[in-house]
Protein backbone atom coordinates (compact mmCIF):
# COMPACT_ATOMS: atom_id res chain seq x y z
CA UNK A 1 0.00 0.00 0.00
CA UNK A 2 1.25 3.47 -1.04
CA UNK A 3 2.34 5.58 2.32
CA UNK A 4 -0.15 8.12 1.75
CA UNK A 5 -2.73 5.27 1.71
CA UNK A 6 -1.61 4.19 4.86
CA UNK A 7 -1.77 7.64 6.51
CA UNK A 8 -5.39 8.31 5.35
CA UNK A 9 -6.31 4.62 6.75
CA UNK A 10 -4.26 5.09 9.87
CA UNK A 11 -5.52 8.54 10.35
CA UNK A 12 -9.20 8.02 10.71
CA UNK A 13 -8.77 5.15 12.87
CA UNK A 14 -6.05 6.64 15.66
CA UNK A 15 -8.88 9.81 15.74
CA UNK A 16 -11.24 6.91 16.76
CA UNK A 17 -13.87 8.94 14.22
CA UNK A 18 -14.90 5.61 12.58
CA UNK A 19 -18.58 5.75 13.22
CA UNK A 20 -18.64 9.77 12.78
CA UNK A 21 -16.93 9.12 9.54
CA UNK A 22 -19.48 6.67 7.69
CA UNK A 23 -20.66 9.36 5.56
CA UNK A 24 -17.70 11.57 4.71
CA UNK A 25 -15.65 10.56 1.39
CA UNK A 26 -11.84 9.52 2.34
CA UNK A 27 -9.71 10.92 -0.96
CA UNK A 28 -6.95 9.33 -2.22
CA UNK A 29 -4.12 11.60 -2.41
CA UNK A 30 -1.65 11.94 -4.46
CA UNK A 31 -2.86 9.26 -7.31
CA UNK A 32 -2.02 5.91 -6.82
CA UNK A 33 -3.23 2.21 -8.38
CA UNK A 34 -3.03 0.64 -4.84
CA UNK A 35 -1.72 -2.81 -4.44
CA UNK A 36 -1.56 -6.11 -6.47
CA UNK A 37 -4.92 -7.72 -5.51
CA UNK A 38 -3.43 -11.23 -3.81
CA UNK A 39 -5.55 -14.16 -3.32
CA UNK A 40 -7.59 -14.98 -0.11
CA UNK A 41 -6.01 -17.88 1.14
CA UNK A 42 -7.80 -20.53 3.45
CA UNK A 43 -6.77 -20.44 7.15
CA UNK A 44 -6.10 -23.14 9.60
CA UNK A 45 -9.56 -24.04 10.16
CA UNK A 46 -10.57 -24.22 6.54
CA UNK A 47 -7.97 -26.20 4.86
CA UNK A 48 -7.98 -28.44 7.96
CA UNK A 49 -11.92 -29.03 7.13
CA UNK A 50 -10.73 -29.17 3.07
CA UNK A 51 -8.37 -32.09 4.12
CA UNK A 52 -10.86 -33.82 5.77
CA UNK A 53 -12.55 -34.31 2.60
CA UNK A 54 -12.82 -38.32 1.76
CA UNK A 55 -12.44 -39.55 -1.49
CA UNK A 56 -13.47 -43.00 -0.30
CA UNK A 57 -16.81 -41.31 1.43
CA UNK A 58 -17.77 -39.95 -1.89
CA UNK A 59 -17.23 -43.47 -3.91
CA UNK A 60 -18.68 -44.84 -0.99
CA UNK A 61 -22.06 -41.96 -1.50
CA UNK A 62 -22.05 -42.39 -4.74
CA UNK A 63 -21.91 -45.94 -5.13
CA UNK A 64 -24.97 -46.34 -2.40
CA UNK A 65 -26.89 -43.80 -4.40
CA UNK A 66 -26.09 -46.29 -7.98
CA UNK A 67 -27.70 -49.34 -5.63
CA UNK A 68 -31.26 -47.80 -5.96
CA UNK A 69 -31.57 -48.63 -9.45
CA UNK A 70 -33.25 -45.84 -10.65
CA UNK A 71 -33.54 -42.48 -9.23
CA UNK A 72 -36.54 -41.19 -11.52
CA UNK A 73 -38.44 -38.43 -10.41
CA UNK A 74 -41.21 -40.53 -11.05
CA UNK A 75 -40.17 -43.77 -10.31
CA UNK A 76 -41.30 -45.86 -6.92
CA UNK A 77 -41.30 -43.27 -3.72
CA UNK A 78 -42.60 -46.27 -1.24
CA UNK A 79 -40.27 -49.29 -1.89
CA UNK A 80 -37.61 -49.70 0.82
CA UNK A 81 -34.46 -50.40 -1.45
CA UNK A 82 -35.18 -49.36 -5.08
CA UNK A 83 -36.49 -46.19 -6.74
CA UNK A 84 -36.25 -42.19 -5.57
CA UNK A 85 -38.21 -42.45 -2.52
CA UNK A 86 -35.32 -44.76 -1.00
CA UNK A 87 -32.85 -42.56 -2.22
CA UNK A 88 -34.33 -39.50 -0.49
CA UNK A 89 -35.04 -41.73 2.46
CA UNK A 90 -31.31 -42.62 2.78
CA UNK A 91 -30.10 -39.55 1.32
CA UNK A 92 -32.67 -37.76 4.42
CA UNK A 93 -30.90 -40.57 7.08
CA UNK A 94 -27.60 -39.29 6.21
CA UNK A 95 -27.70 -35.52 6.61
CA UNK A 96 -29.92 -36.04 10.07
CA UNK A 97 -27.31 -38.30 11.58
CA UNK A 98 -24.43 -35.36 10.11
CA UNK A 99 -26.79 -32.93 12.11
CA UNK A 100 -26.95 -34.88 15.48
CA UNK A 101 -23.11 -33.82 15.63
CA UNK A 102 -24.25 -29.86 15.43
CA UNK A 103 -25.40 -29.14 18.70
CA UNK A 104 -28.70 -27.81 17.30
CA UNK A 105 -26.88 -25.42 14.64
CA UNK A 106 -27.97 -27.71 11.87
CA UNK A 107 -31.71 -29.11 11.21
CA UNK A 108 -32.67 -31.17 8.00
CA UNK A 109 -35.90 -31.11 6.34
CA UNK A 110 -37.44 -32.72 3.29
CA UNK A 111 -39.80 -30.06 1.71
CA UNK A 112 -42.50 -31.38 -0.28
CA UNK A 113 -44.33 -30.44 -3.48
CA UNK A 114 -47.13 -32.16 -5.74
CA UNK A 115 -45.90 -31.65 -9.53
CA UNK A 116 -49.03 -31.91 -11.88
CA UNK A 117 -48.80 -33.44 -14.97
CA UNK A 118 -46.30 -32.65 -18.03
CA UNK A 119 -44.59 -33.15 -20.91
CA UNK A 120 -41.98 -35.09 -18.75
CA UNK A 121 -44.25 -35.74 -16.22
CA UNK A 122 -47.44 -37.88 -17.34
CA UNK A 123 -48.84 -38.28 -13.37
CA UNK A 124 -49.10 -36.00 -10.69
CA UNK A 125 -45.54 -36.60 -9.10
CA UNK A 126 -44.40 -36.04 -5.44
CA UNK A 127 -40.83 -33.97 -5.54
CA UNK A 128 -38.89 -33.74 -2.63
CA UNK A 129 -35.82 -31.65 -1.71
CA UNK A 130 -33.67 -32.88 1.55
CA UNK A 131 -31.77 -29.59 2.73
CA UNK A 132 -29.58 -29.37 5.64
CA UNK A 133 -29.19 -25.76 6.89
CA UNK A 134 -26.36 -24.89 9.16
CA UNK A 135 -27.69 -21.87 10.63
CA UNK A 136 -24.91 -19.03 11.11
CA UNK A 137 -23.85 -17.42 13.98
CA UNK A 138 -24.11 -14.17 13.42
CA UNK A 139 -26.28 -13.30 10.64
CA UNK A 140 -28.78 -16.22 10.11
CA UNK A 141 -30.56 -14.63 7.30
CA UNK A 142 -27.75 -14.21 5.10
CA UNK A 143 -27.58 -17.57 3.28
CA UNK A 144 -25.31 -19.50 0.76
CA UNK A 145 -26.12 -22.90 -1.41
CA UNK A 146 -24.49 -25.86 -2.09
CA UNK A 147 -26.80 -28.62 -4.20
CA UNK A 148 -26.46 -31.07 -6.18
CA UNK A 149 -29.78 -33.44 -8.13
CA UNK A 150 -30.11 -36.89 -6.51
CA UNK A 151 -32.54 -37.60 -9.30
CA UNK A 152 -31.98 -39.54 -12.57
CA UNK A 153 -32.45 -40.80 -16.13
CA UNK A 154 -31.85 -42.76 -18.81
CA UNK A 155 -32.41 -42.02 -23.30
CA UNK A 156 -36.22 -41.71 -22.30
CA UNK A 157 -37.22 -39.03 -20.08
CA UNK A 158 -40.40 -40.90 -19.57
CA UNK A 159 -38.29 -44.03 -18.43
CA UNK A 160 -39.00 -44.70 -15.15
CA UNK A 161 -38.53 -48.64 -15.01
CA UNK A 162 -35.12 -49.63 -16.40
CA UNK A 163 -31.95 -48.80 -14.24
CA UNK A 164 -30.51 -45.40 -14.21
CA UNK A 165 -27.24 -45.50 -12.07
CA UNK A 166 -26.87 -41.62 -12.11
CA UNK A 167 -23.01 -41.75 -10.60
CA UNK A 168 -21.89 -38.54 -12.16
CA UNK A 169 -24.80 -37.24 -13.14
CA UNK A 170 -25.62 -36.24 -10.50
CA UNK A 171 -24.65 -38.78 -7.43
CA UNK A 172 -21.12 -36.82 -7.88
CA UNK A 173 -22.83 -33.67 -6.83
CA UNK A 174 -25.04 -35.21 -4.28
CA UNK A 175 -21.58 -36.46 -3.01
CA UNK A 176 -20.14 -32.78 -2.54
CA UNK A 177 -23.12 -31.41 -0.84
CA UNK A 178 -23.43 -34.66 1.76
CA UNK A 179 -19.29 -34.76 2.37
CA UNK A 180 -19.47 -30.71 2.69
CA UNK A 181 -22.52 -31.24 5.41
CA UNK A 182 -20.94 -33.80 7.59
CA UNK A 183 -17.68 -31.96 7.74
CA UNK A 184 -19.34 -28.67 8.36
CA UNK A 185 -21.89 -29.42 10.89
CA UNK A 186 -19.34 -29.55 14.07
CA UNK A 187 -18.40 -25.54 13.00
CA UNK A 188 -20.34 -22.36 13.39
CA UNK A 189 -20.47 -20.20 10.17
CA UNK A 190 -21.27 -16.68 10.99
CA UNK A 191 -24.04 -16.84 7.82
CA UNK A 192 -26.03 -19.77 7.40
CA UNK A 193 -24.94 -22.38 4.63
CA UNK A 194 -27.42 -24.60 3.20
CA UNK A 195 -26.39 -27.90 1.56
CA UNK A 196 -29.10 -29.79 -0.78
CA UNK A 197 -30.02 -32.54 -2.89
CA UNK A 198 -33.14 -31.39 -4.75
CA UNK A 199 -35.16 -33.69 -7.02
CA UNK A 200 -36.75 -33.04 -10.33
CA UNK A 201 -33.76 -31.79 -12.45
CA UNK A 202 -34.21 -33.87 -15.07
CA UNK A 203 -37.18 -33.16 -16.16
CA UNK A 204 -37.00 -29.04 -15.62
CA UNK A 205 -35.40 -28.17 -12.61
CA UNK A 206 -38.51 -28.40 -10.22
CA UNK A 207 -36.95 -29.49 -7.41
CA UNK A 208 -34.74 -26.05 -7.47
CA UNK A 209 -37.20 -23.91 -8.66
CA UNK A 210 -39.56 -25.01 -5.63
CA UNK A 211 -36.25 -24.26 -3.47
CA UNK A 212 -35.67 -21.32 -4.83
CA UNK A 213 -38.79 -19.26 -4.63
CA UNK A 214 -39.66 -21.09 -1.18
CA UNK A 215 -36.06 -18.51 -0.20
CA UNK A 216 -37.09 -15.69 -2.42
CA UNK A 217 -40.92 -16.00 -0.72
CA UNK A 218 -39.36 -16.15 2.85
CA UNK A 219 -36.79 -13.51 2.01
CA UNK A 220 -33.97 -14.56 2.51
CA UNK A 221 -30.76 -12.70 1.80
CA UNK A 222 -29.26 -15.59 -0.17
CA UNK A 223 -25.94 -14.35 -1.58
CA UNK A 224 -24.37 -17.45 -3.55
CA UNK A 225 -25.73 -20.87 -4.62
CA UNK A 226 -23.03 -23.32 -6.39
CA UNK A 227 -24.40 -26.09 -8.24
CA UNK A 228 -22.88 -29.26 -9.15
CA UNK A 229 -23.95 -31.25 -11.79
CA UNK A 230 -21.71 -33.79 -13.47
CA UNK A 231 -18.54 -33.08 -11.21
CA UNK A 232 -17.47 -36.96 -10.83
CA UNK A 233 -14.91 -37.77 -13.85
CA UNK A 234 -11.86 -36.52 -15.03
CA UNK A 235 -11.97 -38.02 -18.31
CA UNK A 236 -13.95 -37.17 -21.15
CA UNK A 237 -14.59 -38.76 -24.41
CA UNK A 238 -11.35 -38.95 -27.15
CA UNK A 239 -9.28 -39.43 -24.25
CA UNK A 240 -9.47 -36.39 -23.13
CA UNK A 241 -8.22 -36.08 -19.62
CA UNK A 242 -7.91 -33.22 -17.18
CA UNK A 243 -7.82 -34.22 -13.60
CA UNK A 244 -7.08 -30.83 -11.65
CA UNK A 245 -9.50 -28.73 -13.55
CA UNK A 246 -13.20 -27.52 -13.02
CA UNK A 247 -15.14 -25.30 -15.16
CA UNK A 248 -17.48 -22.99 -13.66
CA UNK A 249 -20.07 -20.87 -15.92
CA UNK A 250 -20.74 -17.81 -14.85
CA UNK A 251 -24.22 -16.20 -16.41
CA UNK A 252 -23.85 -12.76 -17.60
CA UNK A 253 -27.13 -10.30 -17.48
CA UNK A 254 -29.11 -11.90 -14.64
CA UNK A 255 -32.66 -12.84 -16.24
CA UNK A 256 -34.71 -11.35 -13.47
CA UNK A 257 -33.34 -8.09 -14.67
CA UNK A 258 -35.85 -5.42 -16.66
CA UNK A 259 -35.16 -3.85 -19.40
CA UNK A 260 -34.02 -0.55 -18.21
CA UNK A 261 -31.76 -2.01 -15.25
CA UNK A 262 -29.73 -4.19 -18.44
CA UNK A 263 -29.66 -1.09 -19.69
CA UNK A 264 -28.41 0.80 -16.89
CA UNK A 265 -25.89 -1.67 -16.75
CA UNK A 266 -24.87 -1.88 -20.04
CA UNK A 267 -24.54 1.48 -20.13
CA UNK A 268 -21.60 1.55 -18.18
CA UNK A 269 -20.16 -1.37 -19.61
CA UNK A 270 -21.23 -3.09 -16.70
CA UNK A 271 -22.21 -6.51 -18.61
CA UNK A 272 -19.73 -8.38 -17.32
CA UNK A 273 -20.15 -7.34 -14.23
CA UNK A 274 -23.28 -9.05 -12.83
CA UNK A 275 -23.70 -10.79 -9.18
CA UNK A 276 -22.99 -13.60 -10.63
CA UNK A 277 -19.85 -12.69 -12.14
CA UNK A 278 -18.69 -10.78 -8.87
CA UNK A 279 -19.37 -14.53 -7.34
CA UNK A 280 -17.08 -16.44 -9.94
CA UNK A 281 -14.47 -14.06 -9.58
CA UNK A 282 -15.16 -14.79 -6.00
CA UNK A 283 -14.61 -18.57 -6.48
CA UNK A 284 -11.76 -18.41 -8.51
CA UNK A 285 -9.67 -16.07 -6.26
CA UNK A 286 -10.39 -18.34 -2.98
CA UNK A 287 -10.29 -21.59 -4.68
CA UNK A 288 -7.43 -22.16 -6.15
CA UNK A 289 -4.40 -22.82 -4.28
CA UNK A 290 -2.29 -25.57 -2.66
CA UNK A 291 -4.92 -26.72 -0.61
CA UNK A 292 -7.82 -27.36 -3.26
CA UNK A 293 -4.69 -28.46 -6.03
CA UNK A 294 -7.69 -27.25 -8.55
CA UNK A 295 -7.68 -24.61 -11.93
CA UNK A 296 -11.42 -22.97 -11.45
CA UNK A 297 -11.66 -22.60 -15.51
CA UNK A 298 -14.16 -19.62 -15.38
CA UNK A 299 -16.53 -19.69 -18.70
CA UNK A 300 -18.69 -16.30 -18.70
CA UNK A 301 -22.21 -18.39 -20.21
CA UNK A 302 -25.08 -19.82 -18.37
CA UNK A 303 -24.27 -23.09 -19.36
CA UNK A 304 -22.81 -25.59 -22.11
CA UNK A 305 -24.72 -25.31 -25.09
CA UNK A 306 -28.11 -27.34 -24.94
CA UNK A 307 -27.32 -27.44 -21.39
CA UNK A 308 -29.41 -26.21 -17.95
CA UNK A 309 -28.76 -26.66 -14.62
CA UNK A 310 -30.49 -26.05 -11.03
CA UNK A 311 -28.54 -22.77 -11.01
CA UNK A 312 -30.99 -21.40 -13.65
CA UNK A 313 -34.09 -21.79 -10.94
CA UNK A 314 -31.53 -19.23 -8.28
CA UNK A 315 -30.83 -16.93 -11.00
CA UNK A 316 -34.36 -16.45 -11.96
CA UNK A 317 -35.24 -15.35 -8.19
CA UNK A 318 -32.34 -12.74 -8.72
CA UNK A 319 -29.85 -14.89 -6.49
CA UNK A 320 -26.10 -15.12 -8.10
CA UNK A 321 -25.07 -18.58 -8.91
CA UNK A 322 -23.10 -20.73 -10.42
CA UNK A 323 -22.66 -23.85 -12.03
CA UNK A 324 -19.67 -26.61 -12.13
CA UNK A 325 -18.91 -29.58 -14.97
CA UNK A 326 -16.01 -31.57 -14.91
CA UNK A 327 -13.75 -30.55 -17.52
CA UNK A 328 -14.55 -32.83 -20.12
CA UNK A 329 -17.85 -34.65 -20.39
CA UNK A 330 -18.30 -38.29 -22.58
CA UNK A 331 -22.18 -38.18 -23.62
CA UNK A 332 -22.13 -41.75 -23.44
CA UNK A 333 -22.23 -42.28 -19.89
CA UNK A 334 -24.77 -39.25 -19.59
CA UNK A 335 -28.66 -39.83 -20.49
CA UNK A 336 -28.15 -43.34 -21.49
CA UNK A 337 -29.60 -46.43 -21.39
CA UNK A 338 -27.19 -48.93 -19.77
CA UNK A 339 -25.99 -51.16 -22.63
CA UNK A 340 -23.11 -52.52 -25.06
CA UNK A 341 -22.82 -51.23 -28.39
CA UNK A 342 -19.62 -52.53 -30.48
CA UNK A 343 -17.73 -53.00 -27.37
CA UNK A 344 -18.54 -49.69 -26.29
CA UNK A 345 -20.23 -49.73 -22.85
CA UNK A 346 -22.76 -46.98 -22.28
CA UNK A 347 -24.67 -45.79 -19.50
CA UNK A 348 -23.53 -43.02 -16.16
CA UNK A 349 -21.80 -46.43 -14.07
CA UNK A 350 -19.65 -45.78 -11.25
CA UNK A 351 -16.84 -46.68 -13.06
CA UNK A 352 -16.47 -44.33 -14.92
CA UNK A 353 -16.03 -41.69 -11.83
CA UNK A 354 -13.01 -40.49 -10.37
CA UNK A 355 -13.07 -40.08 -6.86
CA UNK A 356 -9.96 -38.27 -6.34
CA UNK A 357 -11.26 -35.61 -8.84
CA UNK A 358 -14.68 -35.87 -7.70
CA UNK A 359 -13.39 -35.07 -3.71
CA UNK A 360 -10.99 -32.05 -5.26
CA UNK A 361 -13.95 -30.12 -6.68
CA UNK A 362 -15.57 -30.85 -3.68
CA UNK A 363 -12.86 -28.94 -2.21
CA UNK A 364 -13.42 -26.17 -4.32
CA UNK A 365 -16.76 -25.80 -3.01
CA UNK A 366 -15.96 -25.68 0.64
CA UNK A 367 -13.30 -23.33 0.21
CA UNK A 368 -15.85 -21.08 -1.41
CA UNK A 369 -18.55 -21.35 0.92
CA UNK A 370 -16.57 -21.47 3.82
CA UNK A 371 -14.96 -18.32 2.88
CA UNK A 372 -18.50 -16.89 1.98
CA UNK A 373 -20.04 -17.61 4.95
CA UNK A 374 -16.87 -16.20 7.43
CA UNK A 375 -16.96 -12.85 5.43
CA UNK A 376 -19.14 -9.81 5.92
CA UNK A 377 -21.94 -9.75 3.13
CA UNK A 378 -21.55 -8.19 -0.10
CA UNK A 379 -21.89 -4.36 0.01
CA UNK A 380 -25.36 -3.55 -0.75
CA UNK A 381 -26.63 -0.48 -3.16
CA UNK A 382 -23.46 0.42 -4.27
CA UNK A 383 -23.44 3.93 -6.53
CA UNK A 384 -21.06 5.39 -8.23
CA UNK A 385 -21.44 9.55 -8.84
CA UNK A 386 -22.13 10.30 -12.13
CA UNK A 387 -23.43 13.84 -11.66
CA UNK A 388 -20.17 15.79 -12.28
CA UNK A 389 -17.44 14.99 -14.82
CA UNK A 390 -14.43 14.29 -13.34
CA UNK A 391 -11.16 12.49 -13.47
CA UNK A 392 -11.86 11.11 -9.44
CA UNK A 393 -14.49 8.45 -9.00
CA UNK A 394 -17.11 8.53 -5.95
CA UNK A 395 -18.48 5.95 -4.44
CA UNK A 396 -20.84 5.18 -1.73
CA UNK A 397 -23.28 2.17 -0.22
CA UNK A 398 -24.73 1.16 2.32
CA UNK A 399 -24.06 0.94 5.99
CA UNK A 400 -23.66 -2.60 7.29
CA UNK A 401 -26.49 -3.66 10.01
CA UNK A 402 -23.32 -5.71 11.13
CA UNK A 403 -20.84 -3.12 10.98
CA UNK A 404 -19.14 -4.20 14.16
CA UNK A 405 -17.83 -7.43 12.34
CA UNK A 406 -16.72 -4.87 9.84
CA UNK A 407 -12.93 -3.84 9.88
CA UNK A 408 -12.59 -1.98 7.02
CA UNK A 409 -13.59 -2.08 3.12
CA UNK A 410 -11.32 -2.20 -0.04
CA UNK A 411 -12.16 -0.75 -3.63
CA UNK A 412 -10.98 -3.33 -5.97
CA UNK A 413 -10.23 -2.58 -9.75
CA UNK A 414 -9.15 -3.89 -13.11
CA UNK A 415 -8.67 -2.39 -16.33
CA UNK A 416 -11.89 -2.83 -18.50
CA UNK A 417 -10.90 -6.23 -20.92
CA UNK A 418 -9.54 -8.76 -17.99
CA UNK A 419 -11.57 -10.93 -16.31
CA UNK A 420 -10.62 -10.69 -12.58
CA UNK A 421 -10.31 -8.10 -10.17
CA UNK A 422 -6.42 -7.22 -9.64
CA UNK A 423 -5.69 -4.44 -8.14
CA UNK A 424 -6.82 -3.16 -4.29
CA UNK A 425 -7.03 0.31 -2.55
CA UNK A 426 -7.46 -0.36 1.21
CA UNK A 427 -10.19 2.85 2.34
CA UNK A 428 -10.41 2.40 5.91
CA UNK A 429 -14.05 1.98 7.53
CA UNK A 430 -16.65 4.15 5.13
CA UNK A 431 -19.02 4.22 3.15
CA UNK A 432 -18.24 6.89 0.67
CA UNK A 433 -14.96 7.14 -0.94
CA UNK A 434 -13.14 9.34 -3.67
CA UNK A 435 -10.93 7.52 -5.31
CA UNK A 436 -8.21 9.01 -7.75
CA UNK A 437 -9.52 6.53 -10.36
CA UNK A 438 -11.40 7.60 -13.59
CA UNK A 439 -14.61 5.66 -13.57
CA UNK A 440 -13.71 6.04 -17.72
CA UNK A 441 -10.98 3.75 -17.88
CA UNK A 442 -11.71 1.19 -15.48
CA UNK A 443 -14.22 -1.12 -13.68
CA UNK A 444 -14.27 -0.72 -9.97
CA UNK A 445 -16.12 -2.30 -6.75
CA UNK A 446 -16.21 -2.16 -3.37
CA UNK A 447 -15.71 -5.40 -0.77
CA UNK A 448 -15.58 -5.71 2.91
CA UNK A 449 -12.92 -6.90 5.17
CA UNK A 450 -13.76 -8.72 8.39
CA UNK A 451 -12.38 -8.60 11.68
CA UNK A 452 -11.42 -12.28 11.04
CA UNK A 453 -9.79 -11.69 8.34
CA UNK A 454 -11.88 -12.64 5.49
CA UNK A 455 -13.04 -10.61 2.65
CA UNK A 456 -16.15 -10.64 0.64
CA UNK A 457 -17.44 -10.64 -2.94
CA UNK A 458 -17.36 -7.13 -4.65
CA UNK A 459 -20.31 -5.33 -5.49
CA UNK A 460 -20.60 -3.32 -8.69
CA UNK A 461 -21.13 0.21 -8.69
CA UNK A 462 -24.26 1.52 -10.58
CA UNK A 463 -24.58 4.79 -11.85
CA UNK A 464 -26.07 7.60 -10.18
Amino acid sequence: MRIAQRLAALCLLATGACAQSLMEPLTIWPPGPGDVLVAQQPDNELSSMLNQIDPKRIQAIIEKLVSFGTRHTASNQTDPVRGIGAARDWIASQMRTFAAASNGRMTVTVPSFIQQPTNSFPNATLISNIIATLTGSKEPNRVYVVSGHYDSRVTSILNNIDDAPGADDDGSGVAISMELARIMATHQPAATIMFAAVAGEEQGLFGSDFMAKTLKQQGADVQGMLDNDIVGASKGDAGSNDPFSIRMFVSGLPPSNTASQNNALASIGGENDSPAHQLGRFVAEVSQNSVTQMNVRTIFRPDRFLRGGDHESFLDQGFPAVRFTEPHENFAHQHQDVRIVNGVQFGDLAEFCDFDFNARVGKVNGAALWSLAQAPGTPKNLIIDTSVLTNNSTLTWDVDPHQDEIASYEVVWRETDQAQWNRVISIGLVNKVTVDLSKDNVQMGVRAVGKNGFKSPAAFPMPS
